[in-house]
């Protein structure tokens, strides 16, 4: 018989696996979840709706549960406490290996080209170029999470090729800031002097009034990338009956409301397949990322 000890641990690693939810779904609900790529309460309010939506469109309870951090979201999938999950590029390459048979079924439009912007304080003088801005070397410089597509893999791709070695031996300090909107934050206050984001992230927090142009400014944007993908466990059709994931696909791709859609922000929802991901792979195969 398990030890009080031991059940009060397992429920704390539930509890930060997702993010402090204690209420459990019920096992006919539709569960999904979604990087923690910014502000929490952002994602909150954008996947609620999201719940809200799909809830109606598939007939069947759906749940958004948060998760802390991108590895939890990988995990959640993997376990099936999750069926369904908004990630990006790197994170969804994971889950799928992880998980025979699921797929990528829907992404943004911007999706298709996603990039990143190179983002420096106003201290450091560095300006925008169409060029790589070798300028960074020997600043400070904070990436994302480590599990991001946009703050992480493809900066850290662009460095290397730029640079010829790792960014630890490019920079003076190299920090992991966990999300986009802190990446912002951080070079903004001046605590490292440049860094990579998300450009979604960045055209939302400026529409939100909180990027301060005097202060922090895009020095470079990397070329486009495949990125974000909705991406489903391939056995949802046993649960829910045959044709479950096709209805969910239609769902994504019918997403029409303006208001939900620029939460995200994305023009509409498109097709997406796992092969659309492959240079994803590659990257991240090159740089050590994956095996």
């Amino acid at each position: 018989m398990m030890s009080i000890k031991k059940l009060l641990l397992c429920s704390a690693a539930v509890m930060l696996l997702f993010g402090g939810t204690a209420k459990q779904a019920s096992a006919d609900t539709f569960v999904f979840t979604a990087i923690p790529d910014e502000d929490s309460a952002r994602l909150r309010q954008r996947f609620d709706k999201v719940a809200v939506y799909l809830s109606r469109a598939l007939g069947v309870e759906t749940k958004y549960i948060p998760v802390k951090s991108y590895a939890a979201a990988v995990t959640a999938f993997r376990n099936n406490q999750v069926q369904l999950a908004w990630f990006g590029g790197l994170s969804g390459v994971r889950a799928r290996d992880l998980v025979p048979g699921s797929q990528a079924i829907a992404q943004g439009y911007e999706d298709q080209a996603f990039v990143t912007y190179f983002i420096a304080h106003a201290s450091t003088g560095l300006k925008a170029s169409d060029t790589f801005p070798k300028g960074i070397a020997g600043k400070t410089f904070t990436f994302g999470s480590k599990g991001s597509t946009s703050g992480r893999l493809m900066p850290e791709h662009h460095i290397r090729k730029a640079f010829n070695m790792a960014p630890g031996k490019v920079f003076t300090k190299v920090g992991f800031s966990g999300n986009h909107s802190k990446t912002i934050a951080l070079v903004q206050s001046g605590a490292y002097q440049v860094g990579a984001v998300n450009f979604t992230v960045w055209q939302n927090e400026l529409k939100a009034g909180k990027i301060d142009p005097a202060k922090v400014s895009i020095i470079w944007k990397t070329p486009p990338y495949p990125d974000y993908q909705w991406t489903i466990r391939g056995d949802v059709d046993k649960r829910w009956k045959a044709g479950f994931k096709a209805k969910v696909k239609a769902a994504l791709l019918g997403m029409k409301d303006p208001d939900l859609l620029a939460s995200f922000p994305r023009k509409s929802f498109i097709p997406a397949s796992n092969s659309d991901y492959q240079p994803i792979v590659d990257v991240a195969k090159k740089i050590k990322l994956i095996d």
